[in-house]
């Protein structure tokens, strides 16, 4: 049996959350571009949850804006699909299975033009969501008049263009347009392009203002883990309990975030934010970016070279053994939380805190630690260097932890062998890609400089860091001593479980 609309009578309430049939009715308020399982996963999520509730009672469609694939799957199925929500929250095992009827229907731009202007210019309509990846929204030369445009500033132009002409630039029928692109300042980049497209494509003044005055673009920021489809052996199992076949299924963390930056205004238009705590609206999202930048993202950078080089393969492996558990625990509640450079409370950190513990020891996630190791020098340059000239302002001397994923660091980008462009590393006889724009600057560095001297040659490296690090007290010697015992995983572990022996001391 196919899920969809003709067959969800006959779907086992007991095993997932079916949708009543009255929400297939509900007006259509939110266009969607991209079908990734992201916007599926997160903001798709929220929508759905408050329909059930009976809170915003609005669905989405969603403008599939490249000709590659097909929407199939989403038209066969009436576009239902299966959420898993699988993780920990609280130290409690949480898994749910929820049929979504947020999306009501899927369009190719390319093919649909005409009915996605004509929705663009419906009563109904009051929303715009984006993930069209970072490289989305960008400036390119695109013609507005174009069916449809090239770009998605250039359809967003484009669909703003009908909508005004419309409704004669009705100052109320301007729309909320939330992107969730992984780059900072989303909705003001992407209300900068459209304006600089408006302006090259000879557009007049009054919709130019119309544009800036009367419609709204939201910066915004999601984290939540959505893995998508499952692995084949999992589906299966999931479609036996579930007794239906969907092409659709995808997986989830339980955590998610969706800080939307607005005011009162776009609280009354953003209703679906009351039907769950993780939507959240805020005058300044910053605080937000800055506790997943520095306590997740930071933790991660800090611990994956570390934890790789020691023997773990994933995040949740390394969870599971107490020591690197503590670790990680410590390096981030006890050294980053406290030098995070922005104003913060320690309540602030400690709840982020043990959520993010929660997810790293999620079974159903498979995090891999070489994966998050790519392009670990910008990283650290963008996520840990403030948070160490934080701390060395804050504390007056250098943090044990960090100077020891440092050191891991630098002995994770050691070169072993050099084919082309590529370099890769090897301890204990494992090889390993490095896969890092500054992969070749490093090998370089090791190259040139003795084991003795590698510490003070990378950490002196502005080209790398902006700064050099060997101004933080102490920093330079902490690093050398912890690399220069780094030459098996047993050798990593010990000293893994002394420095965490000192401080429960």
């Amino acid at each position: 049996m196919i899920l969809n609309k003709l067959n969800i009578h006959a779907v086992n309430k007991d095993k997932v959350t079916v949708p009543e049939y009255a929400i297939f009715n509900l007006p259509e308020k939110v266009l969607q571009f991209g079908t990734g399982v992201l916007l599926r996963g997160l903001p798709d999520y929220f929508i759905d949850k408050a329909n059930r509730q009976g809170v915003f009672n609005g669905r989405i469609v969603v403008v599939k804006s490249t000709d590659q694939g097909s929407t199939s799957d989403f038209d066969e199925q009436d576009s239902l699909y299966t959420l898993c929500i699988k993780g920990i929250e609280n130290g409690e095992t949480i898994e749910q299975n929820i049929i979504s009827s947020a999306i009501s229907r899927v369009l190719t731009a390319g093919k649909q033009w005409d009915q996605i202007l004509e929705l663009a210019a419906s009563e109904s309509l009051e929303i715009v969501i984006s993930n069209t990846t970072e490289v989305g929204i960008q400036l390119v030369e695109d013609d507005v008049y174009a069916k449809p445009p090239l770009s998605f500033p250039g359809k967003l132009l484009a669909l703003l263009l009908h909508r005004y002409k419309k409704f004669n630039g009705a100052k109320d029928k301007g729309l909320v347009i939330v992107p969730t692109e992984l780059i900072v300042d989303n909705g003001t980049k992407l209300e900068e392009i459209v304006i600089m497209l408006a302006k090259r494509n000879n557009l007049p003044n009054g919709f130019i203002a119309w544009i800036k005055n009367h419609n709204s673009f939201c910066n915004s920021l999601v984290d939540c883990i959505v893995p998508g489809k499952p692995d084949a052996e999992q589906i299966s199992n999931l479609q036996t309990e579930l007794g239906y076949e969907d092409n659709l299924l995808i997986s989830s963390e339980v955590y998610r975030l969706w800080a939307i930056q607005g005011d009162r205004k776009i609280s009354e238009k953003l209703t679906f934010a009351k039907a769950d705590k993780g939507v959240v609206i805020t005058p300044d999202i910053n605080l937000h970016r800055e506790l997943k930048l520095r306590l997740l993202n930071g933790t991660h950078t800090l611990s994956c070279g570390l934890a790789y080089l020691s023997g773990f393969d994933n995040v949740k492996s390394a969870m599971d053994d107490a020591s690197t558990a503590d670790f990680i625990s410590n390096l981030m509640r006890n050294e980053i939380a406290p030098a995070i450079p922005y104003k913060v409370t320690k309540e602030q950190t400690d709840d982020f805190s043990y959520k993010v513990l929660d997810r790293f020891r999620n079974p159903h996630i498979n995090h891999q630690w070489l994966s998050i190791t790519a392009n670990f020098t910008s990283k650290l340059k963008m996520r840990v260097v403030p948070i160490l000239l934080q701390y060395q302002e804050v504390f007056k001397s250098a943090p044990n932890l960090m100077a020891l994923g440092f050191a891991a660091y630098i002995r994770f980008m050691k070169p072993e062998i050099q084919k082309g462009t590529e370099v890769f590393g090897s301890f204990e006889g494992k090889k390993y890609l490095i896969n890092d724009t500054k992969a070749a600057h490093l090998a370089d560095l090791w190259n040139k400089n003795s084991q003795d001297k590698i510490v003070d040659a990378v950490l002196n490296d502005t080209l790398l860091w902006g700064d050099k690090l060997t101004i933080i007290p102490g920093f330079s010697k902490a690093v050398n001593q912890y690399l220069s015992k780094m030459d098996s995983q047993a050798a990593l572990k010990e000293m893994v479980k002394s420095e965490i022996a000192k401080i429960q001391s």
